[in-house]
């Protein structure tokens, strides 16, 4: 191996260890602005299957970063499947991207990098069980100006933006002032960020302050970590009764809806009648909505169910969890966007992996809801990140979003993306969250109309390009071809 090949093997594998901190669970965010940049130079300076085992090295020890997290949801193998997807899915963006720039060498071809990797994103969006989960939009979540982009665009904005700024980097590295229109476009980059940002800080300036602006709500979260694994078991007992105390305690302090976490237990179906008429007396002796997330095995069919009950105890809604993790894959999928009003405030429900999905969030906007209830179960070490995609659905549809969720975060965040209140949840005896909060009139965007349109025109443009790029390279691979037979002849003639 040659000196140069050494120098680059160590490259790829130092900035490996620095893209560990971009796409694991607790991503550093201003790394993410140029560490994906500085792959891309690899890429542009290497040649074929090197560019790509680069790419494979760095993506790879990356995305090593989450193999523990991995091996927590699911078993060895298919952990080790999801490292593989997820290192090709890099070599894909970065390789596709680098054929557009060495084929054209022009200052436009800065947008490659934005447009592959969101055209992967949006496919992965819509057509992963798991979604666009890891996208590297969601380590923006907390840089709330960057984060408003996702009122017009979605997470496809924050990553577009979020990768122009790492391709601009790259080519400013590796071309400088060579490319063609090379000045205007590093102009036209810094005016697309500024715009951008000053947006974000527009939108977060005519903000209503604090809470202000709407009909005041208090909410309840109470949320126990431990999982009741047999319905008469001691640790049944412990735990139901504690939120029985949980409950009292919230409704106590004046709380309105009192929102428990997802999957409390798995339950038969005569178990399950059984537990949702205590709920209903729950309910009704506190006089709350009381929303509980309990799982039902029904003839052998198992569903991931929220039940949601009004302070006379009805049961008003019950909810199936549309989108399931990899450890309840044999649940049955639900279909349902039900709302309820209560006060005037039009109230949506979903459970946990629902709310990684942007046009699942979406489909309530359209609904007109001014406040999501989420019900959730994390896995502990992926708190921050699950809370984050959550958040990231409010911006996107402008509504309240209040989640309580076990080995995780207790939540609720606004419209803009702000942490109106924040708690982390425990083991027995649990933890509880008091709120009173002005729920606001939903807050119109732009995303809400036209959804992922973005995307899928990346989508479009990321095969266009790529097309065009190859026919190119095959047409002047013909030309020179052709060339060569006609420059011997006119050689032979001159003799």
């Amino acid at each position: 191996m040659q000196r140069q090949e050494i120098l680059h093997v160590a490259a790829a594998l130092i900035l490996g260890g620095a893209s560990w901190f971009v796409v694991n669970l607790d991503p550093i965010w201003q790394i993410a602005w140029f560490v994906p940049g500085l792959i891309f130079v690899l890429a542009l300076k290497s040649d074929g299957w090197t560019s790509r085992g680069l790419v494979a090295i760095a993506a790879l020890v990356g995305a090593a970063s989450n193999y523990r997290y991995f091996l927590s949801v699911m078993p060895m193998w298919p952990a080790l499947m999801v490292l593989l997807l997820q290192t090709l899915m890099w070599m894909a963006v970065y390789g596709v991207a680098r054929r557009i720039v060495q084929t054209y060498q022009s200052a436009w071809t800065v947008l490659a990098l934005p447009i592959v990797a969101v055209a992967m994103d949006t496919l992965l969006a819509h057509l992963a069980p798991d979604g666009n989960w890891g996208s590297l939009a969601y380590t923006q979540a907390d840089v709330l100006p960057v984060a408003q982009l996702a009122s017009v665009f979605g997470v496809g904005g924050v990553l577009f933006l979020l990768m122009l700024g790492n391709s601009t980097v790259a080519l400013g590295l590796v071309y400088g002032k060579r490319l063609p229109g090379a000045a205007p476009m590093y102009i036209a980059v810094l005016a697309i960020l500024s715009l951008a940002l000053g947006f974000g800080w527009w939108r977060l300036a005519s903000a209503p302050g604090g809470n202000a602006h709407g009909a005041p709500v208090s909410f309840g979260m109470a949320s126990v970590d431990d999982f009741v694994r047999s319905p008469r078991s001691d640790n049944s007992r412990d735990v139901w009764s504690q939120y029985q105390s949980q409950v009292q305690e919230l409704a106590g302090s004046g709380a309105r809806i009192v929102l428990l976490p997802e999957k409390i237990s798995v339950l038969e179906k005569p178990d399950a009648e059984a537990r949702k008429t205590w709920l209903s007396q729950l309910a009704r002796d506190n006089k709350v909505w009381l929303v509980a997330g309990l799982g039902v095995i029904d003839n052998g069919e198992k569903r991931n169910e929220a039940w949601w009950f009004a302070p006379d105890g009805k049961l008003v809604t019950r909810y199936q969890k549309h989108f399931l993790a990899p450890p309840e894959r044999e649940f049955l999928p639900g279909h349902e966007y039900p709302v309820n009003d209560i006060g005037g405030v039009r109230y949506g429900i979903s459970i946990c992996k629902d709310m990684h999905f942007s046009r699942f969030g979406r489909e309530f906007a359209e609904r007109h809801a001014r406040v999501m209830l989420v019900l959730a179960w994390d896995f502990g070490r992926d708190a921050d990140m699950a809370a984050n995609m959550t958040r990231m659905r409010g911006i996107e549809s402008g509504y309240l979003v209040v989640r309580s969720a076990r080995e995780g975060l207790l939540s609720i965040t606004d419209a803009y993306g702000r942490v109106l209140a924040l708690d982390r949840s425990a083991s027995l005896p649990g933890a509880t969250l008091f709120a009173t909060v002005d729920v606001a009139a939903q807050l119109p965007t732009i995303y809400t109309r036209i959804g992922d349109s973005l995307g899928w025109a990346c989508v479009v443009a990321a095969f266009v390009l790529l097309f065009a790029a190859h026919w190119r390279v095959r047409r002047e691979r013909i030309i020179a071809e052709l060339m060569v037979p006609g420059e011997e002849s006119g050689e032979k003639q001159g003799h």
